[in-house]
């Protein structure tokens, strides 16, 4: 193989194609990249059996073939020569020669046949939506996932597929994340899948604000989603994802309504006392006051007072309050209403007039 191209060129698509190799492998080619010259086009991937990037770029002059090189020390000499330069690349046996200017640079490469191909898709159900819909639906979801939970069908984001509405929920059985989004999708029953905390975190950065579509392909044991010269695949989780439905709190009784921004701020000052490790914050309900109470092993404390609209009775409640700022910060309404029923079930958060996004979290005992 032996290529000419410009760093500017072929720093962007290395990154995204490296971004999913991890530094610590079982299998030595997983820690390289894959090039492969063709029809006067360059095709990058990176792998971790789990989740495959695909990036190309079109070539002025190549020889075709195709190689593995070392992902990271490759981008990191990419990153180190100066702007606008040109690499030439040159495969010579086991080593692969990388010539920019007056640098030269030898790697050692492994075969191509070693590099594992993510198995193809067996009829898969393909539809499309624009990439800033996805991109919103993930960020005001995805931090509700589970880290490493023994059920591991929580460790990812749930994507559910109806005749009208795209949904992604996450929970880590503590609190939940839904949002909906309108989608013209040619589908007769409703459909559900699970994707990997990693996938989600591969693909949110892949996808931009912008109303390109992107284009995605689900198959029984992974999703693809095709964007403009960028192929993203990910296995699925296999398992069956709780009913959220039965999660969201149904005639809540107590209904608060105030500005998020003051909400927010309000919290965040007070969780700088709160217990690093349980993060409790008492919240007191009045005639148009909440009052939030934090509390520390140090014996510090803090407390926030806020003028909001609540015409109930008087109620005391505990929550986390990280799960709380979490919310408060994915919202984007002006306005939110927190609904609760009593102080043993769980609180409805979402914007006021809007609940296409809902968040729910599970009291604490303080």
């Amino acid at each position: 193989m032996k290529l000419i191209i410009s760093r500017e060129t072929l720093l962007k698509p290395l990154q995204i194609a490296s971004s999913v190799v991890e530094r610590r492998q079982t299998l030595p080619v997983l820690s390289n990249v894959l090039l492969k010259a063709n029809n006067q086009h360059l095709t990058l991937i990176g792998t971790d059996l789990e989740v495959e990037i695909v990036t190309q770029i079109p070539l002025e002059e190549s020889v075709e073939g195709e190689i593995t090189l070392p992902a990271r020390k490759f981008l990191d000499i990419c990153r180190a020569l100066p702007d606008n330069a040109n690499l030439n690349i040159e495969t010579d046996g086991e080593k692969a020669m990388i010539r920019s200017g007056r640098s030269r640079f030898s790697l050692a490469t492994l075969p191509a046949s070693e590099f594992p191909n993510i198995e193809p898709m067996t009829s898969p159900y393909e539809f499309s939506i624009s990439q800033k819909v996805l991109k919103s639906l993930i960020d005001q979801t995805q931090f509700s996932m589970a880290q490493q939970d023994v059920r591991y069908y929580l460790n990812g984001l749930m994507l559910e597929l109806s005749p009208n509405e795209l949904c992604a929920v996450a929970t880590d059985g503590h609190r939940l994340a839904l949002c909906k989004a309108e989608a013209d999708l040619q589908i007769d029953e409703t459909r559900q899948f699970i994707v990997p905390r990693k996938g989600v975190t591969e693909l949110v950065r892949l996808l931009e604000e912008s109303d390109t579509p992107a284009r995605i392909q689900v198959g029984e044991n992974h999703i693809r989603v095709d964007l403009p010269d960028i192929s993203f695949t990910s296995k699925l989780i296999d398992g069956k994802f709780p009913d959220y439905n039965q999660v969201i709190p149904a005639n809540p009784t107590k209904i608060v309504s105030c500005d998020r921004e003051a909400l927010y701020q309000a919290f965040a000052r007070a969780s700088v006392l709160s217990n690093e490790k349980y993060r409790g914050m008492r919240l007191e309900l009045s005639p148009n006051q909440l009052k939030a109470t934090v509390h520390n092993p140090e014996q510090e404390e803090a407390e926030e007072e806020l003028e909001v609209q609540y015409s109930g009775e008087e109620f005391e409640i505990g929550f986390n309050v990280s799960y709380f700022i979490d919310a408060l910060a994915a919202i984007k309404a002006d306005q939110v209403q927190v609904n609760f029923t009593d102080a043993n079930q769980s609180c409805l958060i979402h914007g006021l007039g809007d609940d296409s996004c809902k968040y729910v979290i599970m009291p604490m005992r303080l």
